[in-house]
């Protein structure tokens, strides 16, 4: 008789919750009598997207695959196993003067996870998709050979591996590039902008800078609608830095980390607190414009200070809806956006808005094309699958798209991000929900 190893599994959103089989293991030979001996497979990182990516009838869990292989210190190349974590790499690269090229909003993913969602950052107008940085990639496909995939070799596989959701195979090892930098530290400009049309304005002056985002006040209308806070950064160089600082540039003090020890009660989250917190988060800095030299850690990743803050939202979870609208449309298509979910009462108070520039043609499957992308938390309620829906059709009426990386609740056509993926062992949950929704 076989063991059982069913448990249940979630990712950061803690929604939806599903019992199915996962294994985890660091050999390659036992990974491949692990393929062979299963119909339906799915590659999972470190579990911290927000939807149902990655989880499905049988889960390989990548996280013993953590080891480092090589770090070419003279080109910043590193090559390590795909369940490294870009924390990991951080550790190592930062002290050498070394940072990612691109990041999400978290450090806590694995270099596996960034290759299948092919993430992107606050730069993605400068700097494009984590891919635009992959050397090649070591694949398991699902006959249990192992391919290298580069832009030269196996150029087919390359392609439909990035963004592909890891639905042609489990990614073994990864070799990517890094940038140089002088300093652990950000020179950040934060700037308030009044409504919608300022802020747009802003990120249109900001397109010099290589780092944008914005907080969006989401549960404003009116004059007010789309009140945030743009913050604009660059790398610092040490020359730039206060003495304090440029005593020791890549080096940071160790902090102290919170924890959100319980899942918070259900009705901490409503329409009054997130109202709240909006105003104060606005109200917080006073003057209109703030300069300053913020660590890298700070502007990057804010949330990774606070241990487990997803238990914030309760024990139901919450959904990250993320959508790109065209630039040329981006505007309208955000009005309407933010007037539907003012009027629902869902307010979200991690709401950020971001500028994509020109998408790579090469990587199909890939999220970001030219425009704006909002990125917004909902708890959830019986309320919210009507309010995604009516989202979903705003996103299509402006000929925009859904990140699937976040997705859990999207009932739009999204097939087409999957339209050439053809496999018919590696297959997750999110993939049979979407084929089913648009059948």
């Amino acid at each position: 008789m076989k063991p059982n190893f069913t448990q249940k599994v979630t990712n950061w959103g803690n929604f939806p919750v599903v019992e199915k089989e996962m294994r985890s293991e660091d050999s390659f030979k036992k990974i491949k009598e692990f393929v062979l001996g299963h119909n339906e497979v799915i590659a999972r990182g470190n579990g911290r997207c927000y939807g149902d990516a990655s989880l499905g009838e049988t889960i390989f869990s990548t996280k013993k695959l953590n080891k480092f292989i090589s770090f070419d210190r003279l080109n910043g190349v590193i090559e390590c196993e795909s369940g490294v974590l870009l924390s990991d790499i951080l550790e190592i690269s930062v002290p050498q003067g070394y940072f990612l090229y691109v990041t999400p909003g978290t450090k806590f993913i694995s270099v596996g996870g960034a290759i299948a969602s092919d993430v992107h950052g606050k730069n993605h107008h400068a700097e494009g998709c984590f891919s635009e940085y992959v050397i090649d990639f070591k694949l398991m496909t699902e006959n249990g050979e192992i391919i290298t995939c580069s832009r030269e070799e196996n150029p087919d596989k390359f392609w439909a591996t990035i963004g592909g959701m890891g639905l042609t195979g489990i990614i073994l090892t990864v070799k990517f590039k890094l940038k140089n930098i002088e300093s652990a530290y950000i020179r950040q400009e934060s700037i308030k902008a009044e409504n919608l049309d300022e802020i747009f304005r802003l990120f249109e002056e900001s397109e010099n800078w290589t780092y944008t985002v914005a907080w969006i006040d989401c549960l404003q209308k009116g004059k007010n609608l789309g009140r945030s806070i743009l913050m604009r950064g660059e790398h610092a160089f040490q020359h730039e830095l206060p003495q304090n600082l440029a005593r020791q540039p890549l080096r940071l003090k160790k902090k102290l980390q919170p924890t959100v020890p319980f899942y918070f009660p259900g009705f901490v989250l409503n329409a009054l607190t997130v109202k709240i917190f909006n105003l104060l988060y606005y109200k917080k800095q006073a003057r209109k414009e703030v300069k300053s030299f913020i660590d890298y850690e700070t502007f990057f990743y804010p949330l990774d200070a606070i241990t487990d803050w997803n238990k914030i939202y309760g024990k139901s979870g919450f959904i990250q809806y993320q959508m790109v609208i065209p630039k040329e449309t981006g505007r309208e298509g955000m009005k309407q956006i933010l007037e539907t979910i003012a009027a629902s009462g869902n307010g979200s108070f991690l709401a950020v808005l971001k500028l994509f520039g020109k998408n790579n043609p090469e990587a199909y499957n890939s999220f970001p094309f030219e425009g704006y992308t909002l990125a917004l938390d909902f708890k959830v309620n019986s309320k919210l699958e009507k309010l995604v829906k009516k989202l979903d059709d705003i996103v299509q009426q402006f000929g925009g798209r859904i990140y699937l990386t976040k997705d859990s609740m999207s009932r739009s056509s999204l097939t087409n991000y999957l339209k050439n993926i053809q496999s018919s062992k590696f297959v997750s949950l999110q993939h049979k929900r979407i084929i089913n929704n648009n059948s």
